[in-house]
Formats: structure tokens, sequence, C-alpha cells
């Protein structure tokens, strides 16, 4: 390049500085309106330098060194391959001075960028394919003809022939030719697929409380199946969805086995198995409720989980008394296949309700399927012993039961969603073996996320549904109520039922509506305003004959490491509820 050429190229750049704390830095490129300025820069390990304050000429120069290969690995992405990078520590080009022979001090760093124009596919030709490859758009004639397409054109051919059982494939010869009189350039990629491999011994390292025979059970690796890359995936995501592993890795080998096997070995750490936690919320009505549960996850080394929760809640609440209960679980993977566990479960509960009292004992025997990253479906046989006084008179209810439930959860952040949907589907059929006939109740709890700016809009749906005995003849633990901090907030606790002229009890029907904006006021508080509806009816499912509230109000939120810290106060809108002006909601977790 001539002096006149880099006087016009220097002339032209836009230049702009930062300065204050350490040294000054100078940035040099013209502006070319496709953000490339702004990536040379992000990748640029002297301006992160500058950002951090740094002081010491070893570490610049060093930064400064390292920049040309990341400067130029930006502008070969964006297709430019006769750019010409200068980097000047007070006037002295980086790449000149020897790594150990660093100035004394840096005042000043001028890093120029002159990117060259861009560079088009003349020939982008990839082969031999794996049938139904599916090569990126980017890497055609007539494109940009950044790197990152032809990294992107061979990572998608080479998955591809992964997909299809070929383990080894690689791409074995690349020719690059860049025709700068034309600003072309020619890529030509071949692949060698290799031969079509299945699993061959799948061994186990890192291991010593957790059996390793179990750990190949749930992964579900089965030696002579041919080989998947995803299957691979599913088997890492199997052992970490038990909790018993920290870390999980599966890697395979380097040489090919005899027949055309691909032995693997599979990593893990072993977490402490462990574990307890606790809650706790309040409302101005219902009071306060305490939970707390303690885990362990390898039970019984087969990567078993044993969990125990207990719960008070209503404490100096109006909401008739205090209520307890107690749950035990057992889960045991991979139980009878690899995406299906078996679970135990046991719960006792007593509840001093507004409107009826109740001693509950269930036992349920079941399996859990994972079907997908996202959904789970549940089955299981169960047993239900429940004592119960309320309007009606005492009774005694002797229930099996079946219940079936589907979960759906493909929120962002479980804890603290600002996108994604989450449904939660269960059907509990019943055979009445006293105090009941036969009959179904079926819950539905669906929520949406969405974030618009800095603001996370939360939506809600609640169904409830009673089939089957007459509202009499129902247990009252299978009734919906609405009011309160789970269904209605600013309406008292179960104050929306149904009034059958000589009792008041809940309906056989039920649908809550709730909304929140969930505002950002600065980095760790939001502001939150919400109104909630609900509905109660005797039908078994709503034809919305019966009666309705509503509630209102506004929230703040301390967003914190273990989830938001919840503040609502909420006042009635709508309805006939005899509620207070205002109730008071407190809690760990976002209401929904």
């Amino acid at each position: 390049m001539t002096a006149k050429r880099v006087l016009g190229a220097v002339l032209a750049l836009c230049t702009f500085s930062t300065g204050a704390l350490g040294f000054e830095i100078r940035f040099q490129t013209p502006d070319t309106g496709d953000s490339l300025r702004d990536a040379l820069y992000a990748s640029s390990l002297t301006a992160a330098e500058k950002e951090e304050g740094t002081n010491d000429p070893q570490d610049i120069l060093a930064a400064a060194q390292a920049d040309y290969a990341r400067l130029l690995g930006v502008l070969y992405d964006r297709g430019r391959y006769s750019g010409v990078i200068s980097i000047l520590l007070d006037g002295r080009e980086a790449a000149a001075i020897p790594p150990l022979s660093a100035p004394r001090a840096v005042q000043e760093v001028t890093i120029r960028v002159e990117p060259g124009p861009v560079f088009r596919f003349g020939r982008a030709e990839i082969g031999p394919l794996a049938p139904g490859t599916e090569i990126p758009e980017e890497y055609r004639r007539g494109e940009v003809a950044g790197a990152a397409a032809i990294r992107a054109a061979a990572e998608a051919a080479v998955e591809a022939w992964r997909s299809n059982g070929n383990a080894k494939a690689r791409v074995s010869d690349e020719r690059i030719v860049a025709r700068h009189a034309q600003t072309q350039l020619d890529a030509s990629l071949r692949l060698t697929p290799g031969p079509v491999l299945s699993f061959g011994p799948v061994r186990v390292r890192g291991n010593d409380d957790t059996k390793t025979a179990r750990i190949l059970k749930i992964a579900g690796l089965e030696e002579g199946r041919r080989y998947d890359p995803e299957e691979i995936d599913r088997a890492v995501t199997r052992l970490r969805r038990t909790g018993t592993f920290s870390s999980v890795t599966v890697e395979e080998a380097e040489a090919i086995g005899p027949g055309n096997t691909l032995p693997l070995t599979i990593g893990v750490v072993e977490q402490t198995p462990r574990r307890f936690g606790f809650g706790a919320e309040y409302g101005s009505v219902e009071g306060g409720r305490l939970s707390a549960f303690w885990l362990h996850r390898n039970f019984l080394g087969g990567a078993e989980r044993f969990r125990v929760d207990g719960e008070v809640s209503g404490i100096t609440g109006e909401t008739g008394g205090i209520d307890y209960s107690l749950g035990v679980r057992y889960e045991r993977p991979a139980t009878p296949k690899a995406d299906i566990d078996l679970f135990a479960a046991f719960s006792f509960e007593s509840l001093d309700e507004p409107d009826f009292t109740s001693d509950t004992t269930e036992f349920t025997l079941g399996f859990t399927r994972y079907a997908t990253d996202e959904l789970t479906v549940e089955a299981g046989l169960g047993y239900l012993y429940s004592e119960i006084v309320d309007d009606f008179g005492p009774e005694t209810f002797s229930l099996i039961t079946l219940p079936l439930a589907a979960e759906y959860d493909a929120r962002d952040v479980p804890l603290n969603p600002t996108e994604g949907l989450y449904a939660d589907l269960t059907v509990t059929p019943f055979l009445g073996l006293a105090g009941t006939t036969d009959g179904a109740q079926m819950t539905f709890d669906g929520r949406g996320y969405r974030a618009l700016g800095g603001t996370i809009f939360a939506g809600r749906l609640q169904l409830g549904a009673l089939a089957g005995p007459s509202l009499e003849d129902s247990p009252a633990i299978y009734r919906f109520y609405s009011g309160g901090g789970g269904t209605v907030r600013g309406q008292d606790y179960q104050s929306l039922g149904v009034d059958t002229g000589g009792a008041f009890t809940g309906g056989r029907s039920f649908v809550g509506l709730s909304a929140e904006a969930r505002v950002n006021a600065g980095e760790n508080f939001q502001v939150v305003p919400f109104v909630d509806w609900g509905y109660i009816g005797e039908e078994s499912f709503a034809d919305f004959s019966g009666e309705s509230h509503a509630g209102a109000g506004l929230g703040v939120r301390y967003v914190t490491g273990i989830g938001p810290i919840r503040l609502d106060v909420a006042t009635p809108i709508a309805g006939d509820t005899e509620s207070a002006n205002f109730q008071i909601y407190v809690g760990i977790g976002q209401a929904f």
C-alpha cells in the first residue's frame, strides 16, 4: 500500500477515544454502516483492559499483540480479506515490540483498522453430503463470503453425517482462495464420512457412591445400537435430571472399536447427597405459612430420590385454624426404562378451613415419563381416606384414585420467568368405596410470560371441574373455592363458594384469571400492578351462572439469588364478599 493511499485511508477514518483512568485508547476505523466498528471494538482485548482500568504495560502489550488475530477474525467473519491492521503503543507498532521488552509505561494506544472491500463467494462447494443435509443459506454463490458461513456449512455437514451414524465424519480437505481483483472467495470443502458405527462398550468413571449398573441403566446407551449423537445428549440429560451429579460428560473413543463400534466413557461428579430448604409466606387474612423439605439424592446408591415435605399454615390467620401437612415421596429413575421413573408417595393433611375440617391420608404408586425436555406425564394408582366435617355434617370418604397428570414447562427461568409458557393438567378419576359415588376431578393451571422493553407481562388461567357426585355427596377436599393469595388477591380467603340455602360450601367448577405487569424499576426492583378474577359454580363444568368476584392491587419485587421477595397490597373491586379494604401478601417467589 503506497504512502498516499495510507494517508487517504487514515484521513477517512472515524476516530473515537476513551480516556480518564489508565491509558488513552483511540480506535480508528470507517463507519461501514454494518456494525463492523462495534464488533471490532467488542472483540479487542486492549479495549477490555482499558475498561478494567489496567495500567500494567506488560498486560497492555500482551493484549495488543493478541488483538491482531482477534480483529482479523472479525474481518474474516464479515467477508473482508484485504484488511490492514495497525496497533500503536505510544507510536510503536505492537507487533514489533519483543514480548519481554515491554515499555515501562503506556500512555496511548491507537488501533487503526482499514477493513477493505467485502468479498462474495465465487464458488461455495461442499460434499459429499448425507441425505437430508441442510447447508446454511449464507454458504451460496454470490453471498457475503464470511468465514463464519464456511464454518457453519462445515459443521452442518459433519453433524448431518454424525446423525446418520457416521460418528467419525470430518472435513478432510479445504481449499479456500481469495481472488482480490474480483473481490471473490472460492471455497471447496471435502468430507470423509467414515463408516456407520454402533455404540460399543460403555464404562463409567468418577462414581464413588452410585452403582455403576444404575448409571448405565439411567443413561440408556445400549451397546450395539446405531450411533446417534442425540441419544448421547439424552443420556447426559437423564443423568443430570436425577440431581445426583453436579457434572456429567460422555466421551467418545478416538479409535473405532472391533466391528465398527464406538466405545464410550461416562464421566460423573457426584453431588452432596443431602439437601434441605424452607419457605415462608404471609397474608393479612391467611396468616403465616411455613414450609420445609429434606431431600436425599442418592438414597439407596442408585440415584434414587427420597424427599420429605412439611408445612404449617394459617398461623395467626383468620382462616378457621391451623393446617398441617406431611408428605413423603420416593422416586427410582429408569424403572422400568430410561425415561420412566417409578414413584411412591404418602401424604397426611389436616385442614381447619372456614367451612370444613378434614383429616386426609393418601398413598399413590405410579410412573413418571419424561416425554420431551419440556413435557412430563404421570400416571398412578392410589387410595385416599378422609374424615370430613362440613355444613352437610360429618362424613367418611374412602376412594380408589387414578391420578393422571401432564406438565409442560417452557419457561426461561422457572423461579422468575420472563418468557415462555407453563401448563399443568391433572385429571383424577376415582372409585367411591364409601361416602361418595364414582367421579373425577380436573384441575388446570396455565401461565404465559412475555418481555417487552423493561416490562414483563404475565397471565394465568386456572380451571377446576368436579364430575360425578352431587355437591352434597362430594368430598369437601375436592370442591373449589376462590379468594386469597392463590386465586383472587384482595378478597378474603375462600370467601367465594356456593350457598345452597342451608349450607355454604365449595363449588364443583372454578375459573380464575390473573394478569400482572412486572415493570423493572432499578437493578433489583420491580413494580407490579395486577388484577385477579375468580368464578365458582355449582355445576360440574362452568356455565357462568354462579358467582364471581375480583381484586386488584400493586406489588413490589426485590430480586435476589434465591428468587424475588414479594410484597403485594390488594383490594376488592367486584363481588359481594365482605372483605377488608386491603389485604397484604408477603412471600418468596412470584405470585405465579
